[in-house]
């Protein structure tokens, strides 16, 4: 049985936190199969069980001092991840390193521009930029020192594009040492199906958890709303965006958050999923909403077709048609796919491989 520890910088708890419920979702599935996971999740203080997974804080790990075959790292960063190896690194025989985002990313340059609402200044920029800088040169060193004994698996081809093209680490010093494993849908997805019986109070559904992030595409959404006024659009998440920007007549935005049981009612509710993005790693919301069935309208981006692509349900659209309305998906036909590929069974089953391998398995 292999033994390992996972850090995070943050982690589902059992007062409704749902950070990183991707990672939880792994973690359960790698205990069902005979791998024995910890988690240190460095925002908690204390120690405690989450569905049975063991979750301590860096002062426990400290005290106990256990010892791990493997150490995983996801979205690692260097206040927590890095100090982290610096201090304890040897004592694991392996690393594996997830990436999802923003830890190979120059924020200023691959993130699209913020809100003009958005508290942004030159200054504030220039600090960015100087840590990602910082960052970069930090993990280029790290990862190309210790890369015999470590592996690294991208969310998506265009997640590890980007850390290639930003670390500047030649290819071919990680060398059958990289992996494409897409995050996994929650059980949810999987095991239900969109309904396309019950009857439709919304046409258009978007569910964001941070409206004020410009890479969500709420302005475009609204865009879209005031373009198409005989349909009815439905926004779902926290932020500020609606009180610095008129909002569409016919579109009803909720400021809250929702569960997985909540986010399928809401679905069944719509006749399509409306989730355009500006810049994504993988989209795992989208990939939800595709997995559950119901009809995903997305942006035609190089991202969003590597992921979905071959979907029946899914339909690309320009962000910059100033002009673009959705009154031609008033005709379309909606229904049911499900389509498997980001079930935990094509995704996760695969890291499953590599942690129990010591010969790994990669599709460089």
């Amino acid at each position: 049985m292999q033994k390992v520890l996972v850090l995070v910088a943050d982690y589902p708890n059992n007062s409704g936190r749902v950070t990183l419920m991707y990672v939880h979702t792994r973690n359960l599935y790698y205990e069902k199969n005979n791998i024995d996971v910890t988690v240190l999740n460095f925002s908690t203080d204390n120690e405690y069980r989450k569905d049975g997974i063991r979750v301590i804080s860096k002062e426990i790990y400290e005290k106990e001092m256990e010892e791990y075959d493997i150490l995983i790292l996801h979205a690692a960063n260097l206040r927590n991840h890095y100090k982290f190896l610096k201090s304890y690194g040897e004592k694991f025989k392996r690393y594996i390193f997830f990436f999802h985002g923003h830890e190979v990313m120059k924020i200023c340059k691959d993130y699209c521009k913020p809100y003009d609402y958005i508290n942004n200044n030159y200054i504030r920029e220039y600090g960015q930029n100087i840590y990602d800088y910082l960052k970069l040169k930090i993990w280029k060193k790290y990862i190309t020192k210790y890369v015999y004994k470590s592996d690294f698996i991208f969310v998506s081809n265009w997640m590890k594009e980007i850390f290639f093209r930003n670390t500047k680490i030649n290819p071919s010093i990680l060398k059958g040492k990289t992996s494409i494993t897409y995050n996994n849908v929650g059980v949810e997805f999987e095991t239900l199906c969109y309904d396309v019986n019950t009857e439709k109070k919304y046409d258009f559904i978007t569910i964001r958890a941070n409206l004020d992030g410009a890479k969500y595409c709420v302005d475009i959404v609204n865009r879209m709303a005031l373009n198409t006024p005989e349909c009815k659009f439905l926004v779902i998440g926290k932020g500020e965006y609606f009180e610095h920007y008129k909002k569409a007549n016919n579109l009803i935005w909720l400021d809250k958050t929702l569960s997985h049981d909540e986010i399928v009612k809401f679905l069944n509710l719509s006749r399509f999923a409306l989730m355009p993005t500006r810049t994504d790693a993988q989209g795992l919301m989208m990939c939800e909403m595709a997995a559950y069935g119901i009809p995903v309208i997305t942006s035609d981006i190089p991202v969003c077709h590597e992921i979905f692509d071959g979907f029946p349900n899914a339909f690309f659209i320009s962000n910059d048609d100033e002009k673009l309305a959705l009154s031609t998906f008033k005709s379309i036909k909606i229904c049911a796919n499900k389509d498997t590929r980001f079930y935990i069974e094509n995704t996760v089953k695969r890291e499953i491989e590599i942690i129990n391998t010591k010969k790994n398995i990669h599709n460089d």
